[in-house]
């Protein structure tokens, strides 16, 4: 049966900030320690590249582009395009600060081991990124 991963994080920050560093090669290099590419389009592909050689390492599509509110994506090791999962960020604000929601579904037993312990890794990252950087922070 597949399988399902949520996180949840709150960020200082405003959605605009968090739906630009999730799109944006630039900022996803800095802690995600990959660049994330794609125009964000419906139906468009996205490729997450490693940030040593730019050697291809996840791909997918563009399910869904709700900027800067929600973002789904099909999921796939570029070397096992078979074990294909879906991932969904939904973007709230929340007085203060944003509600960051990472849902990941249809994961078989080999991406479930892989994702659990990488979201938390990635998330947590965005979060610090975002909080303690002025140049991307909500107050800049």
């Amino acid at each position: 049966m597949a399988k399902e991963f949520t996180y949840t994080i709150y960020i200082q920050s405003t959605p605009e900030k968090i739906w630009e560093a999730i799109t944006t090669p630039e900022f996803t290099k800095l802690y995600w320690g990959h660049q994330i590419v794609s125009d964000w389009a419906i139906g468009s592909k996205w490729e997450m590249l490693r940030n040593s050689d730019l050697s291809l390492n996840v791909i997918g599509k563009v399910v869904e582009s709700n900027p800067p509110h929600r973002l789904a994506l099909t999921w796939a090791e570029a070397d096992k395009l078979a074990d294909q999962s879906h991932v969904v960020f939904e973007i709230e604000a929340m007085a203060e600060k944003v509600r960051l929601n990472v849902t990941h579904t249809e994961l078989s037993d080999y991406m479930a081991a892989r994702i659990t312990y990488g979201w938390p890794i990635v998330l947590s990252g965005l979060k610090t990124l975002l909080e303690t950087n002025p140049k991307l922070s909500a107050a800049a």
